[in-house]
């Protein structure tokens, strides 16, 4: 695979003093994100002044919204993924433990409400080995079903603008890997979108040319990888960690990153270094999330 040195990015933080930030979003002008590790989702303005934040049982992850407007929400720890009425009530959606032998994690949701929610698949705190998981489909009255097999952590995921193509980065194989949508939301034609030896792809975006962005917290880079898989540019977050990005902003052209100089709760509980940084990216954001 060729692989760009990349660009010379001005990179700026606009918020921090968060524990975990993970799996952003950008809806309705405003940047949503999980403080993972610190059981909230918090709410920013396209500057980083913070608008809300609501506390979701279990830790927050993966978010999406259903058609009628109201968001889904992952719980990491306790395996369940929660609906939250634009009142603020929060109520169970669907629990995930029969389908996720350990934490959930991110997720898609699509333009009929169906949401592709991954999990760690190994518990990854107490050393075990990486181990093949699933993929679960959750509809939008709740149903749970297994969308794929045989994934090495699923994790950030992608849906293209004609809501044909999933892309979701499989973080323990350093892969990016790709699936039709059928009219139904079942899965098929898996096929790789990207290899990127020597890194761990975390949350991942789209923009409108075809090219997912993908952190990769331990290189301390965000990649950004063209639609016949090479690396075409790459930002250097040198003094910490980026888990996930997220295109938005006014002209969809910010990427924000959610940076964290560590992953074990029991870091970044002492810490508090999470933070949002933000480039600017060539091309806009597209598709779902």
């Amino acid at each position: 695979m060729t692989q760009a040195s990349g660009m010379t990015h001005s990179v700026r933080t606009i918020a921090g003093g968060f524990v975990y930030p993970e799996c952003p979003r950008w809806r309705d002008g405003q940047l949503w994100f999980a403080d993972q590790h610190d059981g909230l989702v918090h709410v920013l303005g396209g500057a980083g002044t913070r608008r809300d934040s609501f506390a979701v049982p279990g830790g927050p992850s993966g978010m999406g919204w259903l058609p009628d407007g109201d968001l889904l929400v992952v719980s990491m720890n306790d395996r369940k993924l929660f609906r939250r009425s634009r009142d603020g009530k929060l109520v169970l959606h669907a629990d995930l433990a029969g389908v996720h032998p350990f934490h959930s994690n991110d997720m898609v949701v699509d333009g009929e409400g169906r949401a592709y929610v991954g999990n760690i698949g190994f518990d990854f705190y107490a050393g075990q080995p990486p181990a093949p998981t699933v993929l679960a489909m959750v509809t939008p009255d709740g149903e749970v079903s297994i969308a794929a097999d045989g994934l090495m952590c699923p994790n950030g995921a992608v849906i293209s603008p004609d809501g044909r193509t999933l892309i979701i980065a499989e973080s323990m194989a350093a892969r990016l890997t790709a699936f039709d949508i059928g009219a139904d939301g079942h899965l098929s034609n898996r096929r790789l979108f990207a290899a990127v030896d020597g890194h761990v792809p975390d949350g991942i975006c789209l923009d409108a040319e075809g090219h997912v962005w993908a952190a990769s917290p331990y290189e301390k880079t965000v990649l950004r990888i063209g639609p016949a898989g090479e690396i075409v540019d790459r930002v250097v977050i040198p003094d910490a960690n980026p888990y996930a990005c997220m295109l938005g902003g006014a002209d969809g052209r910010d990427l924000f990153i959610c940076v964290a100089p560590h992953h074990d709760p029991e870091v970044t509980t002492k810490l508090r270094g999470g933070r949002i940084d933000v480039i600017r990216a060539p091309a806009p954001g597209a598709g779902r999330p």
